[in-house]
């Protein structure tokens, strides 16, 4: 599968000792991601992993952090703005298949991998997407107020057009 943003690890090559590994998007995967995100831009994007072999020899733990800067458009003005994103989060890799059979929202969510691969990459993307705002607002930014004159709202031009023997009662 390729991804806008790929770094893959290979499961065998960790340790239960942990390692640590930091995943920065080039300007280039940055412009991709925001695309797939339906993003104005995104500036930087960045993520610490620390991961751990888990017991069972296949299952990877991963504790990280995520640290961006994006463009959104702001859901009260339509404005442009640029704002950060700091995100802790705690996550699994599992083989495809082996995923928990019913989600515990209390646990760590989990990733399937196949072919004894991680993608470190994609799991950024991921990240990314859930710890956007789905309603970022500028601070401060107010929805426009629309003067609903009776006059002139929409209902009363159609009665005014319709005439006094076509309006309902």
């Amino acid at each position: 599968m390729t991804t806008e943003l790929s770094r893959p690890v290979s499961v065998a090559k960790l340790g239960r000792e942990g390692h640590a590994i930091v995943v920065r998007a080039t300007q280039e995967e940055c412009a991709a991601v925001a695309a797939r995100m339906d993003l104005p831009a995104i500036q930087s994007l960045e993520c610490f992993f620390n991961l751990t072999l888990e017991d069972d020899g296949v299952s990877v733990f991963a504790e990280g952090r995520l640290r961006a800067e994006v463009t959104r458009v702001c859901v009260a003005s339509a404005e442009e703005f640029e704002t950060p994103v700091d995100d802790e989060f705690e996550i699994r890799f599992v083989p495809a298949g082996e995923e928990r059979e019913d989600p515990n929202p209390d646990l760590p969510d989990e990733i399937p991998y196949e072919a004894g691969t991680i993608d470190l990459g994609e799991a950024t993307a991921e990240q990314l997407g859930l710890a956007l705002d789905p309603y970022p607002r500028i601070d401060g930014a107010t929805v426009p107020t629309i003067d609903d004159d009776d006059e002139d709202s929409p209902f009363s031009v159609l009665a005014r057009r319709a005439g006094p023997d076509q309006t309902r009662q």
